[in-house]
C-alpha cells in the first residue's frame, strides 16, 4: 500500500496509482498474448482441416440424386488419373454435336444432381463429358487441389484419345469450384474455349470474405484455386456467366475474374438469384448468350 501524506488538510496516498498502472499493463499484455495464441491455434486448425474447408464431397449426400435420368442418354465411364486414382464420369453424346463440353461441377454433391445442367448443354447441340473429382460421387480417393487437376487432365485425355474429339472443339466448362479446374485445364492443355459460371478470382479472395474475422487467413491459401492467374495463360475465348444475386459466390467476384482475363472475352449477366442454376432460372437468356459466344468460335 502506498504511503499516506496530508496536504492542505487532506489525506493523499502516494505510490498506489503507479502500482495499479503496472498491474493493468500486465493484465493487458497477458490478454493480448492469450488472444494471439488463440488466433494462432485457430489458423493452425484451419490449416490442418484445409481440405475439409475447400471440398464438400459428402454434402448433402455423396451418392444422392438420379443416376439414370430419363432425359439424358448417359453412358458411365471409368478412367484413371495419372496417379492411379479411379474416376467416374458421364459421357452424354449428341449426334448433332459441334462442340464437346468438358464439364467440371461445383462443390458439394455429385454429377447426378446436375443432370438438368448437362441437359441444357447437350441441347446446344453438343456432347457433354461430366467428370466427378476424386472423393466425389462414385470416384475413389480424397479431394485435393493437385488431385482434382490430375482428374481433369485424365478427362481431357479421354476425350482426345478415346472419343477422338478435336481439342479445338472442346469447351472447358466449370461451375463455382469447377471454374478453377476449367481454367487450369485451359492453361495447360489445348481447348477451343472456356465457359465459367459463378467464378471467383482465387481461394484467398473467398477466404478473406468468409473468414473476415481472421486477419491473414488468405495467406494460408495463397496461390490456391487461382482462376485469375490461370486465365492469363489460356489464349482462348472466354465466357463468364454470373447471377447478380448469387448467395454463394458474390457477383463482384465474377466481375473481377472477367476484368482480369485477357481478350477475347464476354460477360453474361443473369438478373436473378442463383448459384450454378443460371440455366434453370434463366434458360432463354443463357441459351442466347451461349449461342452467340459459340457462334464466334465457329
Amino acid at each position: 500500500m502506498g504511503a499516506a501524506r496530508r496536504r492542505n488538510g487532506r489525506l493523499f496516498h502516494v505510490g498506489k496509482t503507479g502500482a495499479d498502472s503496472k498491474s493493468l499493463g500486465r493484465r493487458l499484455v497477458s490478454l493480448l498474448v492469450t488472444l494471439l495464441i488463440g488466433y494462432l491455434i485457430a489458423l493452425l486448425a484451419l490449416r490442418a482441416f484445409e481440405s475439409h474447408l475447400l471440398f464438400f464431397p459428402n454434402y448433402p449426400g455423396r451418392l444422392e440424386g438420379d443416376w439414370h435420368p430419363r432425359t439424358l442418354p448417359v453412358e458411365d465411364v471409368w478412367l484413371k488419373a495419372s496417379d492411379g486414382t479411379k474416376l467416374h464420369a458421364w459421357w452424354i453424346p449428341n449426334k448433332d454435336a459441334k462442340f464437346t463440353f468438358l464439364a467440371f461441377h461445383g462443390n458439394a454433391s455429385n454429377i447426378a444432381n446436375r443432370a438438368s445442367v448437362y441437359e441444357f448443354l447437350r441441347d446446344t447441340p453438343a456432347n457433354v463429358f461430366a467428370l466427378e473429382y476424386r472423393g466425389y460421387g462414385k470416384s475413389d480417393g480424397k479431394p485435393s487441389e493437385s488431385g482434382i487437376y490430375l482428374d481433369a487432365e485424365a478427362a481431357h485425355q479421354y476425350l482426345v484419345d478415346v472419343q477422338k474429339i478435336d481439342p479445338k472443339a472442346i469447351i472447358s466448362f466449370g461451375q463455382s469450384l469447377g471454374t478453377a479446374v476449367a481454367a487450369n485445364v485451359a492453361s495447360r492443355l489445348p481447348v477451343g474455349a472456356v465457359v465459367l459460371e459463378a467464378p471467383f478470382p482465387s481461394a484467398s479472395v473467398v477466404a478473406r470474405k468468409v473468414f473476415w474475422f481472421l486477419p491473414g487467413i488468405e495467406f494460408f491459401v495463397h496461390g490456391q484455386l487461382n482462376t485469375a492467374v490461370r486465365l492469363q495463360h489460356t489464349g482462348v475465348p472466354l465466357l463468364v456467366v454470373h447471377c447478380t444475386q448469387d448467395p454463394v459466390i458474390p457477383f463482384e467476384f465474377g466481375q473481377a475474374v472477367y476484368d482480369r482475363a485477357p481478350e477475347p472475352k464476354r460477360f453474361l449477366r443473369i438478373e436473378n438469384e442463383c448459384h450454378e442454376e443460371a440455366s434453370i432460372v434463366s434458360p432463354g437468356k443463357y441459351r442466347e448468350g451461349l449461342d452467340e459466344f459459340l457462334a464466334t468460335l465457329r
